[in-house]
């Protein structure tokens, strides 16, 4: 008769224990989190708002406690091709610097081969809160929030906690949650001030922006660290502001050469006045730059068509939007504060300025 010999189970040999399946129930109780939001974290569900730290957490829990975490959710690089990246402006038809910041992201989008879609909100928050919606239902890659005037914003409350990339082109906010880029506007008109005192002026005036702008304020300042650097008095009556167009730099060249001893060189902070600031010099029997030096801010087309051409500063439009899709490449989430990037704005000697004539 043949002796049975019994094979003992696989759950009674030794070593062959079987690991029990992690769940999301155990990632929630180990992250501090429900269920739900692991969930949402894991299945990269769209238009949830979370915060990055918890995102962070919980696919540091999964991975830690060997849950298998979905490759399309997980944070990444994004991928370099076909990504569809989505533009809030909140002013494009009267902004030539925000037409230029969308001419870049796009150019340097076009070679990664993606999609830019623009929408412009007309400062209509309702308007922009719907866009937003849509362009979340579209899943895009990421999100820009764009301004005209270089600001401190609120971020409109549908962007907030996205689960996607949001990025702030010439625009910043209080919580630096988000990464900013905006132009380096006190170095712009610091080193524009200070080419006119490399030139040997020592009387020179600025015609500003409306100052509540921030970017008046800033090249305000910039221009009286300059002058403070080269140990030059500050003289108010030398500092007139306008309103950014051609008449306000007419006006405010009128007035500078009123004054009992007018300037040797007039730092415009915008192209526009610098416009209006050559033809009441030249109605005034000023040649340029022979009997007033002039320059000014923001490198705009008709700088080059001036006689003389205007010697002026690029404002970095184009390459700020070609910054955002760099960052986007590189984009891994992160918890905690991004600092505010700052690119520089490089001056253009043309033909209006000129050493000065003691």
């Amino acid at each position: 008769m043949a002796t049975r010999t019994d094979t003992p189970s696989p759950k009674a040999m030794p070593g062959k224990r079987k690991r029990r399946r992690v769940t999301m129930t155990d990632v929630a109780r180990e992250a501090g989190c429900s269920q739900a939001t692991v969930s949402f974290v894991l299945n990269h569900t769209p238009g949830i708002k979370l915060s990055s730290d918890t995102r962070t957490r919980v696919f540091e829990t999964a991975r830690r406690l060997g849950y298998a975490v979905p490759a399309s959710s997980a944070p990444r690089l994004l991928a370099s091709r076909g990504r569809q990246i989505g533009v809030l402006a909140d002013q494009l038809t009267t902004s030539p610097g925000a037409v230029l910041a969308i001419e870049g992201l796009t150019e340097a989008s076009r070679a990664s081969g993606d999609v830019v879609l623009v929408a412009e909100t007309q400062h209509d928050e309702h308007s922009g809160a719907e866009i937003i919606r849509t362009f979340i239902h579209q899943r895009l890659s990421a999100l820009v929030y764009m301004t005209a005037l270089t600001r401190k914003i609120e971020l409109p409350e549908p962007m907030v906690g996205l689960d996607m990339p949001v990025f702030l082109l010439n625009c910043y906010t209080s919580s630096h949650l988000y990464p900013a880029v905006v132009p380096s506007e006190t170095a712009g008109g610091q080193r524009s001030t200070r080419h006119l005192i490399e030139q040997g002026h020592r009387r020179i005036a600025t015609i500003t922006g409306e100052i509540w702008m921030e970017a008046a304020q800033d090249r305000l300042l910039g221009y009286r660290r300059a002058l403070a650097t080269a140990d030059l008095p500050f003289d108010p009556s030398l500092v007139v502001e306008g309103d950014l167009s051609v008449n306000s730099g007419y006006d405010a060249t009128r007035h500078l050469l009123a004054l009992p001893q007018p300037p040797s060189a007039i730092f415009c902070q915008n192209d526009r006045m610098a416009i209006g600031c050559y033809k009441a010099l030249r109605e005034g029997g000023y040649d340029i730059p022979a009997d007033m030096s002039v320059l000014g801010f923001g490198d705009e087309e008709i700088a080059r068509y001036l006689q003389p051409r205007l010697t002026t500063s690029i404002l970095p439009h184009r390459a700020m939007g070609r910054w955002i899709v760099e960052q986007l490449s590189e984009y891994v989430p992160r918890p905690g504060r991004y600092p505010l990037v700052k690119l520089e704005c490089p001056l253009i000697e043309r033909g209006s300025v000129s050493p000065h004539k003691a």
